[in-house]
């Protein structure tokens, strides 16, 4: 197999998690080539634009995408690059697995959850918020659709038969929201009937909130809306030892695109010790993507042996000695073994 991506080095501590991600990704030698594109600071002090047309082009042309993590300025007229590349792609399905690793600092073991959230609609929309000239009143729309719906409860299904997965569980809140999450739950209970052989079952956020905490392990394949989904994902992230650890795919019918879902951590940067373990798990189920599923299953147990065994060579934010470039030669290593 022979195939290019896009390759987005990021800004802050990107290019350093990218490199030693590439380093495991090449010695995999599975014929990935990399097109290397510009986003984010880098792309505005380069060519004047956070997201650069060209890139857009190239993630396109390709129709997947490796991405480190970017850095939107804060402050008016910036939008941010994450959400306008899921919707110029329309990557409706934001896919974010939590997997216990050894050698961290999580509270729990065994853990393994993946959450899927919808990821164009429900209250992130950009149109519909106003603000009254007073300052002292601001709105913003919800706005779920069934079809929005539809399509990220059906991937749910879909992924949980693919990966073996024996429940699905909808979270909402159409107790309170009758409306923009009524639509959401009565569509997700629909969806469930075509599915005989999984178990399925419906839960309000802040209960499963509380039950994430008090009990994980009764959860598999999560479903939601938006909103929901932003927060839970990063809920069941800590359940496993933090956003270090914490893949990211966005997917959509023409296009992929896969990332730490973690920050640039500009405090960091060039220092040597960023944890390239969320990018390495992305890169991870990108190669599911491209149907290279031992290559992906590979790189998770590099992964968890070098955590488990080297741990001189581990990042310090997971107990180790070692260095970004340490760690991600020590995967290396051990995916070509």
């Amino acid at each position: 197999m022979s195939k290019t991506i896009a390759v987005i080095p990021g800004d802050g501590i990107g290019p350093e998690i990218m490199t030693a991600t590439l380093r495991v990704l090449d010695a995999l030698d599975c014929g990935l080539a990399y097109d290397f594109v510009d986003a984010g600071m880098v792309a505005l002090e380069k060519h004047g634009d956070l997201l650069p047309q060209v890139t857009l082009e190239k993630i396109a042309e390709h129709q997947v995408a490796l991405k480190s993590p970017l850095t939107t300025p804060v402050g008016g007229g910036f939008t941010s690059i994450n959400v306008t590349l899921r919707r110029h792609f329309d990557l409706y399905a934001n896919v974010r697995p939590a997997i216990s690793f050894p050698g961290t600092k999580a509270r729990y073991e065994n853990i393994d959850i993946i959450t899927v959230r919808e990821n164009t609609e429900g209250a992130y929309l950009s149109e519909g918020q106003t603000l009254s000239e007073d300052g002292e009143t601001a709105q913003s729309i919800i706005r779920n659709t069934r079809k929005g719906s539809s399509r990220i409860v059906r991937y749910a299904f879909e992924l949980a038969v693919k990966k073996g997965r024996k429940k699905v569980t909808a979270v909402h809140k159409a107790n309170i929201m009758k409306t923009s999450s009524g639509l959401f739950l009565n569509v997700a209970r629909e969806i469930a009937k075509e599915y005989p052989q999984i178990e399925f079952n419906e839960m309000i956020v802040d209960n499963t909130c509380m039950q994430l905490v008090m009990n994980p392990y009764q959860f598999d394949v999560i479903v939601t809306t938006n909103l929901f989904g932003d927060i839970l994902s990063d809920l069941c992230a800590g359940l496993v030892g933090g956003l270090g650890l914490a893949p990211g795919a966005n997917i959509g019918e023409k296009a992929a695109i896969f990332e730490a879902v973690h920050g640039s951590a500009p405090d960091i940067a060039g220092k040597g010790i960023a944890n390239p373990c969320a990018l390495l798990l992305a890169a991870a189920d990108m190669l599911d993507h491209l149907g290279l599923v031992e290559q992906g299953t590979r790189v998770r147990q590099a992964i968890r042996d070098t955590m488990a065994n080297d741990r001189e060579h581990v990042t310090p934010d997971v107990g180790g000695t070692g260095s970004t470039q340490s760690f991600g030669e020590a995967i290396a290593r051990r995916v070509k073994a």
